[in-house]
């Protein structure tokens, strides 16, 4: 058989399974009524037992490996970026089999450069190249979306990645980061992490829904808390884990110029920017997720001192030397005498000058000697219309920490500019 009519028989055998959602990573389940609390989790084990019934009976259930690897390996060869790459999706949804196989073939982004599965994004990106993606503001209803660019337009359109809504608190805000668009409950097993900020918008501390590591602790305080004191469902977490933290410079009416910040990732060593380094990789998400490999949605589209409640978090192993966390820190821009303002080499992915735009390098000490690996531009986030971004990243940042980083460029701060 072609594989084109593979191909397609195998979506024909996907949408008697299941509806796929076009907006999101989550398998839209038809039968099921989504609840109207924020914090409700459906039981979907009855859904799972009778879709691996009908899965099981399927004719190419029982495909011999080789043949079944070679199919597999064909198609992930073939489809290298989307839409088409949500046929190598579709392999991994037609039974265990499958996506066993079609997880041993599908590479992690470090290696391939490739999103492909939901797990990607917690993923770092690849080391000798860059993730371009984009992020639109709705400041009507104060959601962040995350779109990988397709094409070399800068926004003409893109795959959904992530979103993220603003909360404002008495004492700060939150950005809460999600799977889906239309889902951003804490409570929900699409929840990713979360961004929170102090009162003057001048700190932020990055948490991830589950461990980034063996041996991390858990959030013990309110703000890590994802839900409330009463578990919603005992597969949803409830607590986070705090893997980073970002810092601005006050800068009082701007007198000592553009902003600076700099950002602490605990959970990645600062020995990952060696030759050799590694960073940690997490295979899968802490809860199940059958219902998140669905990874088909393309949408078309244009000196630092922390607050106490902040220090909540030491992840084991990593401490001093060559394991001290990796800190990054803005590249400091120059001064254009004839634009007369502050100018960085964006390469042609950014267009409007704005307080907003920066780039993250390692930090370096003075007597250290400065390699090439040190000098790459890890994130690079600038604007290119009213309410639209540009997001570059590479190795060792994954797309959700490089979005919650980016996330803190669009909080106010009182005392920074």
């Amino acid at each position: 058989m072609p594989l084109k009519g593979l191909i397609r028989e195998l979506q024909d055998m996907k949408t008697s399974i299941g509806s796929i959602s076009r907006r999101s990573f989550e398998v839209k389940i038809s039968h099921l009524q989504r609840a109207r609390s924020y914090s409700t989790v459906l039981d979907e084990t009855t859904y799972r037992i009778e879709t691996s019934q009908i899965q099981q009976q399927s004719c190419w259930a029982h495909l011999p490996p080789e043949l079944l690897r070679d199919i597999i390996q064909r198609i992930e060869e073939s489809d290298a970026s989307w839409p088409s790459r949500r046929n190598v999706v579709a392999c991994s949804e037609v039974c265990s089999a499958w996506r066993s196989i079609t997880k041993e073939i599908v590479k992690t982004p470090e290696l391939s450069g490739k999103l492909t599965f939901p797990i990607s994004l917690k993923q770092p990106g690849p080391r000798d190249s860059v993730v371009q993606c984009f992020i639109k503001r709705d400041r009507t209803a104060a959601t962040y979306n995350l779109y990988l660019g397709l094409t070399s337009s800068l926004v003409e359109n893109g795959k959904f990645l992530l979103a993220a809504r603003k909360y404002r608190r008495a004492t700060g805000t939150d950005y809460i980061i999600s799977l889906d668009v239309d889902d951003m409950s804490r409570g929900s097993n699409t929840h990713v992490g979360k961004l929170r900020s102090n009162f003057m918008g001048t700190k932020f501390t990055i948490y991830d829904s589950q461990s980034p590591h063996n041996g991390a602790i858990a959030s013990v305080n309110r703000a890590g808390r994802r839900i409330g004191s009463k578990q919603v469902s005992p597969k949803v977490p409830a607590r986070s884990y705090n893997t980073a933290y970002i810092s601005y410079e006050l800068n009082v009416l701007g007198t000592r110029g553009p902003r600076r910040m700099q950002c602490s990732l605990h959970s990645i060593p600062a020995s990952a920017m060696d030759a050799g380094g590694s960073a940690p990789t997490p295979t899968e998400f802490s809860i199940p997720t059958e219902d998140l490999l669905s990874s088909v949605s393309f949408s078309m589209s244009k000196a630092s001192i922390l607050d106490s409640s902040f220090v909540d978090y030491e992840p084991a192993g990593i401490g001093s030397g060559r394991d001290r966390p990796l800190i990054l820190k803005n590249r400091a821009p120059r001064w254009h005498e004839q634009l007369q303002c502050w100018c960085l080499n964006f390469r042609g992915r950014v267009t409007v000058a704005s307080v907003k735009n920066f780039q993250l390098v390692p930090a370096v000490e003075p007597s250290q000697r400065v390699s090439t690996d040190l000098e790459k531009v890890i994130l690079q986030f600038g604007k290119i219309g009213k309410d639209t971004f540009t997001m570059d990243y590479r190795f060792p940042l994954s797309a959700f920490q490089a979005f919650a980083i980016c996330l803190s460029s669009f909080d106010t701060k009182l005392a920074c500019e």
